[in-house]
């Protein structure tokens, strides 16, 4: 144990001026999620205290440290620490913030033996950004200006993209020029020179001279008359300097007037005469090019400039975050392994785990007795953190370069048998495999036996599927837990098994049991395989009445087949009379002489698991239209999206597999519009419960199926309908609605318009169990003709 997961760590620096060096060992290594993005920056943080940068040069600093790692244990094992204390609270918090991981860590850059190497290039990245500093402080002496050729919005998105380089500094300037002005009032600088050129290319009302007595407006004289070498000097002077041309130039008439100390201004125009736009009374051609020439030479100088100091910005901040590629740092890779996750509060919650299977390379997920199959997007989802309050605490990495935790030199345990079963003689492994044949056999019956003696499983009280079931038989649950499907399918089969013994009453008191069976089996054959080729009517599915129906219109294996009907006559609940059982015995017989080099046992259960998924989605098919013809929607939509998830997969080996696909998209949409119009009524009340559970609703149900939709091949119905949907929540955002409304519109709007980061996470329909094959032909009959009274769409 010590071996697998502890490791040793070594820490140097300085405590109240004296140095000190420490070995210790830990287990789990503990990180601070607070401030920090990701992983690496975590462990940054962890391993560099104080001014420990000083250290080789410099020993008057007080308090620094640094910590490197010296041994690391093949099991490397992250705490991440997502709970602080509250002081004003008194409690416990948990951290939310958003940290991210890699699935594969180099620790070269926090190991002992490259100390010289990582202390370089973090004395590097200390003079890269105080370069940035001093491009910091250049930049902002350009502040008075910026470049005109970018609008406000193209700006505004620019700095919105660049938003992880502009909260570490340099970048975070340039929003000023966004906001000029030295007073309260701050505007864009681009458009305060742009209205200038405007207002200075304004057309006069009148094109005529004014008469002498007129008072003229003009331009300041020390703006419009100065040379322009004058300019380009005044330009190159100091920030404060610069700053009082800009506002001698551009300053409004009243202001240039006050500071001239001139005589107040009087018009000689009437209120009738003054022009409909702002304009300048009088000004020259020369004038305008002369104003136009200034900002124009300014706009492409100051751009110039500034392009040249974000330049400079991005290249030393490449430069940082390239700083620890070197080839010479990635010899020591650690592969995730594991990620313990916890949702909730800092005083309650929920934990699962996922752990990688090297040898199947997939993520599983271990969730309570669940364990199902994951990715590494749905970890992320769950992992990183920041959008719910679902996040990783501890993060387990495995050394990649460790033999045994290679998945390309592993070898398992099945593999370790395989190759002794093929050392052995031919004449020993024909004796195991006929053992363990007859060892599965026995388990067979055994387990067959135990059925007998379970109680039927009783459906739950709460179950909605009871009003639809009535047949005697054990829930499919119990089914599979206690026999193989198989057997199961024979008991669903046994009142045409024993019908077709009876049938054979004759050749039973003339030629004794091997013929009754023989006739029955080939009469029974016969009969099926017609009905499988027979054209069925629209309101009937001659599938569901026999699983060799099944199998000939899926073209199934002949030995599958027979085998299959073998087993009906097999089946130990066709005990009415003598020759029942006698034939019933003859078929046992007849099965066990079937070795595992006659039949492929895999293949065969997987014909039969997928009749039994194909009478399942039959069923939730049919609980699904018969809950939407009695209008509840909501439970509708449930069966339907099972039932269609389901029926993918068996369309996917062919045509006759599943139901047809059309019939549950059709009723699924129909649910899904129906539900929308419900949630977006209840959310339009604006009373508490009712908005609740609209938003439930759309939470629980809508927003989890449209994301299965879009994860399918979509069709052009479903994709319209889809849109409707949107479209009606969206009508609301130009509509004035209450304050609470708009919160939760914005809670659930951009999941309803982007659900592809959603985890699906749908409420499982309760448990449905197998009806006798007539009855569910029956029921499936009289759903067809009932909604086909009302759709155009026909099943066959």
């Amino acid at each position: 144990m010590v071996q697998l997961f502890y490791g040793t760590f070594l820490t140097e620096g300085v405590r109240e001026g004296k140095p000190f060096c420490n070995s210790e060992t830990f287990g789990q290594y503990p990180l601070q999620v607070n401030g920090y993005r990701n992983l690496d920056e975590c462990l940054e943080g962890a391993m560099v205290e104080g001014d420990i940068e000083l250290l080789p040069s410099d020993h008057s600093v007080k308090y620094g440290q640094e910590c490197w790692f010296t041994k690391l244990p093949p099991v490397l094992t992250f705490e991440l620490s997502r709970f602080e204390f509250n002081q004003s609270l008194g409690q416990p918090e948990k951290i939310h913030n958003k940290l991210e991981f890699p699935q594969i860590i180099y620790i070269d850059r926090y190991m002992y033996r490259s100390k010289e190497l990582i202390r370089n290039k973090r004395e590097c990245i200390r003079k890269l950004k105080e370069e940035i500093k001093v491009l910091q402080q250049k930049l902002d002496r350009n502040e008075p200006f910026n470049r005109l050729s970018m609008d406000n919005r193209s700006l505004s998105a620019s700095l919105t993209i660049q938003t992880d380089l502009a909260s570490k500094g340099p970048l975070s300037l340039l929003l000023r020029y966004v906001k000029y002005g030295s007073g309260p009032a701050r505007f864009p600088l681009p458009d305060m020179l742009k209205y200038v050129i405007e207002f200075a290319s304004t057309k006069p009302a009148s094109e005529s001279s004014p008469s002498p007595s007129d008072t003229r407006v003009t331009l300041p004289l020390s703006s419009v008359h100065s040379p322009v070498s004058d300019l380009t000097s005044k330009e190159s002077t100091s920030t404060e300097s610069s700053s009082q041309d800009v506002e001698s130039t551009f300053s409004s008439p009243e202001d240039s007037l006050h500071k001239s100390k001139s005589k107040p201004l009087t018009s000689s125009r009437s209120s009738m005469e003054m022009p409909a736009h702002p304009a300048p009374r009088t000004v020259t051609d020369e004038e305008i090019n002369f104003v136009k020439t200034c900002l124009q030479r300014w706009r492409s100088e100051i751009e110039q400039d500034i392009q040249d100091l974000k330049n400079c910005i991005a290249s030393s901040t490449q430069t940082i975050e390239q700083m620890y590629c070197d080839p010479l740092l990635r010899q020591v890779p650690y592969r995730l392994h594991a990620v313990l996750v916890h949702e909730g509060q800092a005083n309650a919650g929920h934990y699962w785990a996922y752990i990688y299977n090297q040898p199947r390379q997939i993520w599983l997920k271990y969730n309570d007795i669940s364990v199902t199959e994951s990715s590494w997007e749905e970890l992320e989802r769950d992992s990183y953190g920041g959008l719910r309050n679902v996040s990783a605490y501890c993060l387990m990495y495995i050394n990649d370069k460790l033999p045994h935790f290679s998945a390309e030199t592993a070898t398992n345990e099945s593999d370790q048998m395989l190759e002794e079963l093929e050392a052995l003689s031919v004449e020993l492994k024909h004796y195991i495999q006929e053992d363990n044949w007859r060892f599965e056999q026995e388990v067979e019956e055994w387990e067959e036996e135990q059925s007998c003696k379970i109680p039927q499983m009783q459906s739950s009280t709460t179950s909605t599927s009871q009003d639809f079931s009535t047949s005697p038989e054990p829930s499919v649950a119990s089914c599979h837990g206690v026999r193989c499907l198989s057997s199961e399918h024979a008991v669903i089969a046994k009142e045409q098994t024993a019908q077709a013994i009876a049938n054979t009453a004759h050749a039973y008191e003339n030629s004794g049991v091997e013929a009754a069976l023989s006739e029955a089996f080939h009469e029974e054959y016969s009969r099926l395989y017609q009905l499988a080729k027979e054209t069925p009517a629209s309101h009937s599915d001659p599938r569901l009445q026999h699983v060799l129906v099944y199998f000939f219109q899926n073209e199934a294996p002949k030995r599958v087949v027979e085998r299959t009907l073998l087993e009906q006559f097999a089946d130990k609940n066709l005990s009415y009379d003598e020759r029942s059982i006698s034939i019933m015995k003859v078929a046992q017989a007849k099965l066990k002489e079937i070795g595992p080099d006659d039949m492929n046992m895999d293949e065969y259960k997987k014909w039969h698991e997928d009749y039994s998924l194909f009478r399942k989605v039959s069923v939730y098919l049919l609980t699904g239209l018969e809950l939407y013809q009695k209008g509840k929607y909501q439970e509708a939509l449930s069966y339907l999206v099972y039932a269609y998830q389901s029926n993918a997969a068996l369309l996917m080996k062919g045509p006759r597999r599943g139901v047809k696909e059309s019939v549950i998209a059709l009723y699924r949409r129909k649910c899904l519009l129906e539900l929308n119009a419900k949630a977006a009524s209840l959310f339009e009340t604006n009373d508490d419960h009712s908005v609740t559970e609209g938003i439930s609703v759309m939470n629980e149900l809508i927003i989890p199926c449209i994301h299965l939709i879009i994860n399918n091949d979509i069709s052009k119905d479903d994709l319209d309908a889809i849109e409707v949907m949107r479209n009606h929540w969206c009508s609301y955002l130009g509509q004035d609605i209450a304050e609470n409304l708009q919160l939760c519109l914005g809670e659930f709007l951009p999941r309803l318009l982007d659900p592809s980061a959603e985890i699906i996470v749908l409420k499982e329909p309760p448990t449905i169990r197998p009806n006798s094959p007539y009855d569910l032909c029956s029921r499936f009959a009289a759903v067809m003709e009932s909604i086909q009274g009302v759709s155009t769409v026909a099943v066959k």
